[in-house]
């Protein structure tokens, strides 16, 4: 069996929120390289994300919805399976973030925040499971937790909170989902050039505090098309130094050998709960290499488990 054939989602539908740019365009990107079709959801359609899927070969439909509201869940699927005939992977990337100190945040800043980065999530957790139970497939969900799910931080109380109940919603669905065939798993990326970072890349202050605390010495970034083109399953990533490759050679095998054992084993990833089906993936203190290949990687890789 080839490398490509071990990453293949041939045949496979993913819904993709928040992909018109950073990590979830690149999650995108890579699980149409692995094969995939990709229904990417979001307040804007995604036309760089769009001809960067065609281009491969793939097919991709666009949803335009307000994941502002939850209310909309149902229809995103019903959309998807309507379009694609079904829905396979299910990534839960789109994110905000509202910055201040906790003694002056607002009930507007912080119900925002939830209401993207956790209670749309959910539902459609809710929404894509029913579906994969009604048309007896099975499927999986990854949902993009963060590094302040474990940290914490300072100054975006309601992106932590919301971050920190990804990873336990994740935990507690994994538990309820695994008997059904529904595996449900966590990403939580390092520090990734993005649009929810302008904010922290801007502050001198708070830029040099996080550069000092990553080995690479610089902030992550979705780009480059070599990934794709040599390793389907790490399409479009840098990593940002050479004395790393050790940890990229230790990922690549840690992958592969999630893909060849069902459930994940303990090569696999930082383990967290002790159902077979649930686990987070804090890559950051996993290898300690601030790089953005883990998260893509990871998310092909759970998706093919």
């Amino acid at each position: 069996m080839s490398m490509t054939d071990l990453f293949s989602l041939v045949g496979r539908t993913a819904l993709v929120t928040g992909a018109n740019t950073g990590i979830g365009q690149g999650i995108a990107l890579a699980l149409a390289n692995a094969g995939a079709d990709i229904v990417a959801v979001g307040r804007t359609a995604p036309e760089e994300t769009a001809n960067l899927v065609r281009a491969t070969g793939r097919r991709f439909h666009s949803i335009e919805a307000d994941l502002g509201s939850a209310s909309h869940s149902a229809e995103i699927v019903q959309q998807a399976v309507e379009h694609f005939g079904a829905v396979d992977i299910l990534v839960n990337n789109a994110g905000i973030i509202r910055r201040n100190d906790a003694l002056d945040f607002t009930e507007a800043d912080w119900d925002a925040v939830m209401n993207v980065n956790l209670k749309s999530a959910f539902f459609l957790c809710q929404a894509v499971a029913r579906k994969m139970l009604e048309l007896k497939r099975g499927g999986k969900i990854i949902n993009i937790a963060s590094m302040l799910s474990f940290q914490g931080g300072i100054r975006v109380v309601s992106y932590t909170a919301s971050k920190s109940a990804i990873a336990g919603m994740t935990r507690l669905l994994a538990n309820e989902w695994a008997a059904k065939g529904i595996n449900v798993n966590a990403i939580a990326p390092g520090y990734i050039a993005t649009n929810n970072t302008t904010a922290l890349r801007s502050d001198e202050t708070r830029n040099r505090e996080i550069l000092a605390r990553i080995p690479a010495a610089r902030w992550g970034k979705a780009g480059g098309p070599r990934w794709g083109r040599r390793f389907p399953g790490l399409a479009r990533v840098r990593l940002h130094a050479r004395h790393y490759r050790p940890c990229r050679r230790r990922m690549a095998r840690a992958l592969i050998a999630a893909r060849a054992s069902r459930p994940f084993d303990e090569r696999a990833g930082a383990r967290i709960s002790p159902q077979p089906a649930a686990c987070v993936w804090p890559w950051l203190r996993c290898t300690a290499v601030n790089a953005v290949a883990p998260t893509f990687a990871t998310a092909v890789s759970t998706a093919l488990s």
